[in-house]
């Protein structure tokens, strides 16, 4: 990081979470050290040890810090299955209305996985859909959950998934749907994309219901650009697609508004690797990367992106779920050797 006064350095909030995320952070303290990143860092918790703390996963000070540097870098953080408190993730989303999540998925040399030449990126709408958790019990035998998709909110994404193709030099944009059969709320999903499209003719654009779109995904992922999806099936299809490059130990994720940005490793926070030092960092790295890009820190972006890019296909130093025997700190090192 620059201290010669080159330039103010642009603070941004650094958020670890929980379980592995602390030793995420520390790799990449090691790798920016390396580097003259005018970057400043402003740290707040929070997690499953700050909601003992405070009674809350998310206190409004986090909140409030990110809403004030209007970007934020972030560790995984536990979220409980079926009880406890709500995912601070998506109160994040919420708070900040953070509408699009952004994830790339990139065949990476020196990864183990089953396909070459995948490139796509999935957009994915984050605040509306089923994923908003609107739901309630009728009585002790019957559950209900709202699904809402409004104009709004479809037509902001929609819009949102061209310009960033058009920005980024890609060719099509893809929407998935089940607007066969939930005809009013993915029909309006899907009607408003349509309407969208026209006014990107240099953007191709097709639609695939959503199953058949998996299923083609899995079959010829080679294919496919752009994706554009409502919330949940976005969560679903990600996760899917990060399994055709090597899992989401190696998939960058933002989610991104009008007013702020949060970068985060897609992953979980894997309580039961936490504090053993074998965490692949690769995921937080690229995630760090794609925040540089947007800080218009472009030549710091590139040079992490390609160290860690070269230090996957060396094969020497990478972590035990990449095939090798390197700590977490032994590979953030290699990666630092490398910017």
């Amino acid at each position: 990081m620059r201290s010669d006064g080159a330039s103010a350095p642009r603070r941004v909030t650094l958020i670890p979470g929980d379980g592995v995320g602390p030793e995420l952070v520390e790799a990449l303290h090691v790798v920016l050290a390396a580097m003259e990143v005018p970057l400043e860092f402003e740290r707040h918790e929070a997690g499953a040890a700050v909601a003992e703390r405070f009674g809350t996963p998310l206190p409004d000070s986090v909140v409030e810090s990110v809403r004030r540097n209007r970007v934020a870098l972030k560790g995984p953080v536990t979220t409980p299955v079926g009880g406890g408190f709500r995912s601070v993730n998506v109160a994040l989303r919420t708070a900040l209305d953070l509408y699009a999540c952004v994830r790339p998925v990139r065949s990476l040399a020196g990864v183990p996985n089953r396909y070459e030449g995948v490139d796509l990126v999935i957009v994915r709408e984050n605040s509306e859909d089923l994923y908003i958790g609107d739901e309630r019990m009728l009585d002790a035998d019957t559950a209900e959950a709202i699904k809402r998709i409004t104009r709004r909110g479809s037509e902001r994404i929609a819009r949102f998934a061209f310009e960033y193709a058009r920005a980024y030099g890609r060719r099509r944009v893809t929407a998935g749907h089940k607007a066969n059969i939930m005809k009013a709320t993915d029909g309006l999903f899907l009607s408003v994309a349509r309407e969208v499209a026209v006014g990107y003719p240099d953007i191709a654009f097709d639609e695939r219901i959503i199953d058949a779109l998996c299923l083609q995904l899995v079959q010829r992922p080679q294919e496919f650009d752009v994706l554009l999806l409502p919330n949940l099936y976005g969560d679903i299809v990600s996760d899917l697609a990060a399994g055709l490059v090597g899992g989401l130990g190696v998939v960058p994720g933002a989610n991104l508004g009008a007013e702020a940005a949060v970068f985060e490793a897609v992953h979980g926070s894997a309580p039961d690797i936490a504090g053993r030092g074998i965490v692949n960092p690769a995921a937080f790295l690229l995630s760090a990367a794609m925040m540089l890009d947007h800080l218009g820190e472009q030549e710091g972006a590139a040079r992490v992106r390609g160290a860690l890019l070269d230090v996957l296909a060396e094969g020497r130093f990478v972590t035990p779920d990449l095939g090798g025997r390197a700590t977490t700190s032994e590979m953030a090192a290699a990666v630092a050797a490398r910017v």
